[in-house]
């Protein structure tokens, strides 16, 4: 079994106070309903685990049933840190999964060809992680405003979601950082730490995370509603 673990518990702090960008409207849809409905439509996933502020459950399980997510089967609260609510996530899975595909709610415009892809590599590898290669120059600055270096950009890529896992890797990844007391910001980091290899699936399509106000406008603009 396949499962996704929609992550959508963040503070959303770069958004202003009180807010849960997760649920912020982009066109006529929360902003969680549009990787809801993606994972929905992917024929790879066998069920769906959503984990969303403790304050967020209740409407979380309402946008699951009005937009028709019928693979949606437990909507769980977040922890403290991402990594704590992932581990939510997991624990909520299915006994069967054997795969787990970790997924930003604030991502929205995710498509089931990539979803596809990252389970295709992780069944293969054991892990998936969707990514582009970076064409900007990158400069490393060690503090203030002052160039220390500049890398080598041909070796550097930014990594999104999906980050899929064969799930007895990423659960293990996870154990091992919060007995090393290590808060990772994604999966990848955690099954590095245990000296596993880290698969990248590379994607053409934006994947813009939901950050500040104005990637809502973006995030229409690429899935043409307003």
């Amino acid at each position: 079994m396949t499962t996704a673990v929609i992550v959508a518990a963040g503070r959303s702090e770069r958004m202003g106070g009180g807010v849960d960008k997760a649920f912020l409207s982009l066109g006529s849809k929360p902003v969680v309903a549009y990787s809801m409905m993606a994972f929905e439509a992917c024929p790879d996933i066998d069920s769906i685990v959503l984990v969303v502020r403790r304050d967020q459950v209740v409407a979380a399980k309402g946008v699951a049933q009005m937009f028709g997510c019928r693979k949606v089967k437990a909507v769980v609260a977040g922890g403290a840190s991402r990594q704590a609510s992932v581990k939510n996530g997991l624990n909520a899975c299915d006994s069967d999964t054997s795969i787990v595909c970790v997924h930003d709610g604030a991502r929205p415009c995710v498509t089931t060809a990539l979803i596809s892809e990252t389970i295709k590599s992780a069944k293969r590898y054991g892990s998936a992680v969707a990514a582009t290669r970076v064409t900007d120059t990158v400069k490393h600055v060690e503090r203030g405003q002052i160039v220390s270096s500049t890398l080598d950009r041909a070796k550097v890529w930014t990594v999104q979601t999906p980050q899929t896992f064969k799930f007895d890797l990423l659960y293990r990844a996870i154990e091992k950082a919060e007995a090393d007391k290590k808060v990772f910001t994604d999966e990848a980091s955690a099954v590095e730490h245990i000296g596993e290899n880290v698969h990248l699936v590379p994607t053409l399509f934006p994947n813009i995370k939901i950050t500040v106000t104005e990637d809502l406008t973006i995030a229409g603009l690429l899935l043409g509603v307003s």
